[in-house]
């Protein structure tokens, strides 16, 4: 689909295999199927990140990179779709998720007033952590599984578009008169 896009942006894999946090992988960052990028590595590394994506805890790099290593996808695009949410996003996209669980658990979203306090983090993050946790894995689910789906879907439409339009290319026969 847009391989040659995502090759110019994406890193090396030789830079990534040296990457100090990802040496715990070891022998396992080897897998040619973390590098390709085909329907199903792309597919899975854009689901897969969106889904981890949406999980409210530190180092969702980290966490992006095993799953893809467990699933066999695209190392590089799982770890970048983690990018978004963001500290731009993630208050809007973690305020939605929250929403979300305490909609699921049936509760209701009690307002927060923000003060910038070590005490008060601890205590807001003790009374939202269920509904949080609920509400990011479901959002992520579910978009991960669209992702997936759509970015499957439009790799099959593209690769069908220009298959149709190499047919439909007249054939050069080699016979000069």
């Amino acid at each position: 689909m847009a391989r040659r896009f995502l090759k110019r942006y994406l890193p090396d894999h030789h830079q990534i295999r040296e990457h100090k946090h990802l040496r715990v992988f070891g022998e396992r960052l080897h897998d040619p199927n973390l590098w390709h990028l085909n329907r199903r590595s792309v597919a899975g590394a854009m689901g897969a990140g969106i889904f981890v994506a949406f999980i409210p805890i530190p180092a969702q790099m980290i966490l992006a990179a095993a799953v893809a290593i467990w699933l066999r996808v695209n190392l590089p695009l799982a770890v970048a779709m983690v990018w978004l949410t963001n500290p731009i996003t993630m208050p809007p996209v973690f305020y939605f998720t929250y929403k979300v669980g305490a909609w699921l658990l049936n509760m209701p979203a009690t307002p927060i007033e923000f003060e910038p306090s070590l005490g008060w983090l601890l205590h807001e993050t003790n009374a939202i952590w269920w509904p949080l946790l609920l509400g990011s894995l479901a959002v992520g689910a579910v978009l991960g599984v669209a992702v997936y789906g759509a970015v499957r879907l439009a790799w099959r439409l593209y690769v069908i578009r220009k298959r149709r339009a190499r047919l439909r290319r007249p054939v050069d026969s080699g016979i000069s008169l």
